[in-house]
């Protein structure tokens, strides 16, 4: 089993809810239904577990009347070998977007308060017009996604003792030993072409062979095209998909603010907008919006009109470049602007799997790729895939109201005044 980061967001909301559902949001195939279930059977003396795909007649329960009462008497005339003991039952509504009052019903079922309800669907951005009345402060909603780098490592044998080490390297800023940097690179190497989705990882943990990571991957890829020809508009299915896919060679410029015209020659964002917007509320991208200043809060800045965008699964992105560029990857041979790309959305990964917000700066002379907030103060983020002089870091960190700044870089760690260089694998513990 794949120790998972979210199981303690579960107990958490079991041992502190008060007459709430929680509501669990996420892109397909990130293991959502593998933790809740994992959940629901070590917790609770009872378990109801309704899949609203895997069986649409589930759908009858939800109709007519929404009293709790009502939904629990129609759940044994469908399901009459379930059993409901107040205080030690979960109910697991998976696949919440395929059955619109259901997610209306949790208002409901919060209020009777008898049970414990968890809903789980994976494009509830994009089905949330569908539903009657949205339960405004009867669901905690929170966001899951894959594998982040740390719960990488527990999958690869590593454990919080192990990984102690490299958080004291971390707190010290002192340069770490050859032989463990090394080791940690290849790691991190390893995260990028493996990604965090569940079934890829335990394929790779299952055969070391990166043949059939590759082709678990391609799998998932075509799955997500299929939920976009699924459930995209008949007019928003070729420009949503030539989107995604354009996210390769986005990535690969110089620039790697998102161009329309990449996607399309002499395309506008007009066109392409909603393209953008399906993506984002379906779980597949991340986008990380320009601000016009470097000042606290970064969103008081926000201009809507430029961003950049990282897949939310940094191996997918590679496998869509092919199978050598796993090899490029691994070997660290990789040259060019595509690799600070990749990079980019590797850090991305890490920084979003973290609860940070992704904002990015640029103007004519200065081009910082993240900042951050900490402390109600804004950190600068740069992203270096070889050991080019940062300028822009090195000018913006001259501004007083800038406590310091990260480098992450392939090399090792150090300071300089006020930025702070570390290695990428470190990133996992900026909070």
């Amino acid at each position: 089993m794949l120790r998972r980061k979210f199981y303690n967001t579960l107990l958490k909301w079991s041992k502190e809810k008060n007459q709430e559902c929680l509501l669990v949001r996420g892109a397909r195939q990130i293991g959502k239904t593998y933790i809740i279930d994992y959940f629901g059977r070590k917790n609770y003396k009872s378990y109801i577990y309704l899949n609203f795909i895997e069986n649409p007649q589930l759908k009858t329960i939800f109709e007519n009347s929404l009293s709790a009462e009502e939904i629990f008497s129609r759940m044994t005339l469908v399901m009459p070998h379930i059993r409901f003991i107040e205080d030690k039952t979960l109910i697991f509504l998976d696949e919440i977007q395929e059955c619109p009052n259901a997610r209306t019903a949790l208002k409901f079922l919060a209020l009777d308060n008898r049970y414990d309800v968890v809903a789980s669907g994976s494009l509830l951005g994009i089905s949330y017009k569908e539903v009657t009345s949205i339960p405004v402060g009867y669901e905690l909603s929170v966001t899951m996604y894959g594998l982040d780098f740390e719960e990488f490592l527990w999958a690869k044998g590593y454990n919080e003792n192990s990984l102690a080490i490299l958080k004291k390297y971390y707190d010290s800023k002192e340069r770490i030993p050859d032989e463990i940097h090394n080791q940690f690179m290849r790691l991190i190497r390893e995260y990028i072409v493996v990604g965090g989705m569940p079934a890829v990882v335990q394929t790779y943990l299952d055969s070391n062979h990166f043949g059939q990571v590759q082709k678990v991957q391609e799998q998932i890829i075509l799955s997500y095209m299929d939920d976009i020809s699924k459930y995209a508009s008949s007019s928003e299915k070729p420009k949503v998909k030539n989107c995604y896919m354009s996210i390769t060679k986005q990535l690969a410029k110089e620039n790697k603010k998102f161009q329309f015209s990449v996607v399309e020659s002499k395309a506008t964002a007009r066109k392409f907008e909603n393209s953008i917007e399906w993506l984002r509320d379906a779980g597949l991208v991340w986008l990380c919006k320009n601000v016009s200043a470097c000042r606290f809060p970064l969103v008081g800045y926000e201009n809507d009109k430029f961003f950049k965008m990282y897949l939310t699964d940094l191996g997918l992105l590679v496998a869509m470049y092919g199978f050598e560029m796993k090899q490029a990857i691994l070997n660290d041979t990789l040259m060019g602007p595509i690799k600070g790309g990749i990079y980019e959305n590797l850090i991305a990964d890490i920084l979003m799997k973290s609860n940070h917000s992704l904002h990015y700066y640029q103007n004519k002379n200065l081009e910082i790729e993240f900042l951050i907030e900490q402390n109600a103060k804004v950190i600068p983020v740069e992203v270096k895939a070889g050991n080019n002089r940062s300028q822009s870091m090195d000018q913006l960190l001259k501004n007083e109201s800038i406590p310091y700044g990260y480098k992450f870089v392939n090399g090792n760690c150090g300071m300089n005044g006020k930025k702070i260089t570390l290695p990428l694998y470190l990133a996992m513990y900026v909070d």
